[in-house]
């Protein structure tokens, strides 16, 4: 077998079905600095082609879409978004809500998180450590509509206190992942 034969054959086992990456493998590991440069690429544009990405990343684009696919598969790549001005589309207020739940049994916690999952004000949710209990992101298209939105979340049973900010201007919004250029974290 020539030397173009055994890379394509090292490729194809490496990123075939059989033996993709699994949530439970230690990923970080097995990622070189191509599958690295990939999600770089693919974190600050989800809309690039396979062909760019490629050329971009210094593979063929069969090799690359099978990388890709590889990252999918395993739950690396969650996702493609699109990110919105939401200013342009009439949502004015972007705001921070903390909240304190009284109790913090798992049964109080579900419950919580069942109604945040129905708000659709709510765009993002976590779930943190410390006095705070949750902080929610929240867009609302004028004050109002997040003062009833407050009001909802006040009355909720068991939330003990809710701190809200609202966000007077971006500073950074970076991907939720920092990737160096020629990365092979391990």
């Amino acid at each position: 077998m020539g030397r173009m034969g055994l890379l394509v054959s090292i490729v194809y086992t490496v990123y075939s079905p059989e033996t993709s990456f699994s949530r439970e493998d230690h990923v970080r590991g097995r990622l070189d600095s191509i599958d690295w440069a990939i999600l770089k690429e693919l974190q600050a544009d989800g809309s690039i082609t396979n062909v760019e990405l490629a050329r971009r990343v210094g593979l063929s684009a069969p090799p690359c879409l099978r990388r890709v696919r590889a990252l999918e598969s395993a739950g690396i790549i969650k996702a493609y978004r699109a990110m919105l001005d939401p200013k342009a589309l009439g949502f004015e207020i972007v705001c921070f809500a903390m909240v304190q739940l009284a109790v913090q049994g798992q049964t109080e916690l579900k419950a919580f998180e069942d109604h945040i999952t129905e708000w659709q004000v709510v765009r993002e949710c976590w779930k943190l450590s410390g006095d705070i209990d949750f902080i929610l992101k929240c867009v609302a298209p004028n004050l109002g509509a997040f003062q009833a939105f407050v009001s909802d979340l006040t009355s909720l049973p068991n939330v003990r206190n809710v701190r809200t900010a609202l966000a007077l201007d971006m500073i950074k919004d970076e991907p939720l992942i920092p990737i160096e250029d020629g990365a092979e974290i391990s």
